[in-house]
């Protein structure tokens, strides 16, 4: 039990940070640079955490910052929590104003990223990533035996459901709250510290998108900003972005009117 639960752990971290550095630190905001290697080292605990092609993620994550909390957010919890949650990966095709072409054109040019894409087409590029990540699975098993692989699918599994829970959560206002003043819905939620990683801190990222830093304050953690540091640090990521104020735009939240 020990055993299964420290790799459990391990690949939890991974998985995570897959996703809050990789897909979308990296990715989807071009908050740091770092080579290849680095990128895709993370970009495969997210892959394998199920998150599908990573194309696909930035394109409408970013849609989700240009459009936030509008009928064009492809996950705003205003238009139903189903479709916040998980209803808004289901779709068949890119609507026009979610063109990769225009959302993520620096994307689109890396060969193993428009591979993963499976030609725009959202149902085979989810199929794709669900046969590789059991997949690789099986091969753990095959070499290292249940219980890592265990550890790993289920870790997965449980990683997958991050950013959904963030998409629904944090844009809740009665579950969070606010620094910044604006127009969307975003909040700060302090219990998801650890399951997220730091993405939890929606309302600051939300104010400063491309900011590599989403905990602003002293007691507002980001573990995945703390690790895109280490990196910086050892010469790994570079053209680092921690530019944010809390000047004149921060307010406790009890000053800010509930939104519709």
């Amino acid at each position: 039990m020990l055993e299964f639960s420290l790799w459990f752990i391990v690949f939890y971290v991974w998985h995570v940070l897959g996703v809050t550095v990789g897909y979308h630190r990296l990715l989807a905001h071009r908050s740091f640079r770092c080579p290849k290697i680095i990128e895709y080292f993370f970009v495969l605990g997210g892959y394998l955490a199920f998150e599908s092609s990573p194309i696909w993620w930035a394109t409408l994550h970013r849609a989700h910052h240009r459009y936030t909390d509008s009928e064009k957010d492809p996950h705003s919890p205003r238009f139903g929590n189903a479709r916040a949650y998980m209803g808004w990966i289901f779709g068949a095709k890119y609507p026009d104003y979610l063109d990769p072409k225009l959302q993520a054109p620096d994307l689109i040019n890396d060969p193993f990223y428009r591979l993963l894409e499976r030609n725009n087409n959202w149902h085979t590029s989810h199929l794709t990533n669900t046969f590789i990540g059991f997949g690789a699975r099986l091969i753990v098993w095959m070499l290292f035996g249940w219980k890592i692989a265990l550890a790993s699918v289920l870790a997965g599994l449980l990683v997958q459901q991050v950013p959904f829970l963030v998409n629904v959560v944090c844009h809740k206002p009665k579950l969070g709250y606010r620094n910044f003043r604006g127009g969307d819905d975003s909040v700060n939620v302090w219990w998801l510290v650890f399951i997220t990683m730091g993405d939890n801190w929606h309302n600051n990222h939300h104010a400063y998108p491309g900011c590599a830093r989403a905990g602003f304050k002293w007691y507002e953690l980001d573990i995945s900003y703390l690790t895109v540091k280490t990196l910086n640090l050892l010469g790994l990521a570079t053209h680092l972005n921690e530019r944010y104020s809390m000047e004149a735009v921060a307010v406790p939240v009890e000053e800010v009117a509930p939104l519709a």
